[in-house]
């Protein structure tokens, strides 16, 4: 297991504690610190007062438990409108949503790509882009991520790639977002 997996395992429960579930989190050494990036999430959107209570708890853990023992950075934030997605369950709560795809290795002559997520079938992504339906596999994936829809486009696209993208709580511009139904 490497450093982020072990930190995953001691920090789900902590998060979760707070009411929160940890999205995802990023560990990296950089010189004599270590920056330890943190995304939450809620059904009801991620607030500022989220951020800080979570940030605390997990502050507490990691004096315990001393998993980095040299000077970090710890930073907690929503993973916003534009999220990464990275596991299995994460892309099925996004089927209907448009994806930005980036694959490790090309796959029929490219590595990008963009278009509405169909679902998940037998460890691969079932992509639309256009008027083709890709089937990727889930390990090439090297970054994949909401792309969010607003406006006129939302309309055509229909509810479930808003669905997907927007969420109270989530900022877009100074207002929050009011939809909070999502897959």
């Amino acid at each position: 297991m490497s450093r982020a997996d072990d930190l995953e395992t001691l920090l789900t429960p902590v998060v979760a504690a707070q009411g929160c579930e940890l999205w995802s989190l990023e560990f990296s050494m950089q010189g004599r610190r270590s920056l330890l990036r943190i995304f939450i999430d809620s059904p009801a959107g991620i607030s500022l007062d989220d951020c800080e209570r979570v940030s605390r708890q997990v502050s507490a853990v990691l004096d315990v438990e001393d998993p980095i023992t040299s000077a970090y950075t710890l930073e907690v934030s929503s993973p916003g409108l534009d999220r990464q997605l990275h596991k299995p369950e994460q892309f099925a709560r996004y089927i209907g949503a448009m994806v930005a795809v980036k694959l490790r290795m090309p796959y029929q002559g490219r590595r990008r790509f963009q278009g509405r997520l169909n679902g998940l079938e037998d460890g691969d992504l079932v992509l639309q882009v256009e008027d083709t339906e890709f089937l990727l596999p889930l390990d090439a994936i090297d970054k994949a991520q909401v792309v969010p829809v607003f406006g006129a486009a939302e309309e055509q696209a229909g509810d479930a790639a808003v669905t997907g993208a927007v969420r109270e709580g989530d900022v877009m511009g100074d207002e929050p977002a009011r939809d909070a139904d999502h897959k």
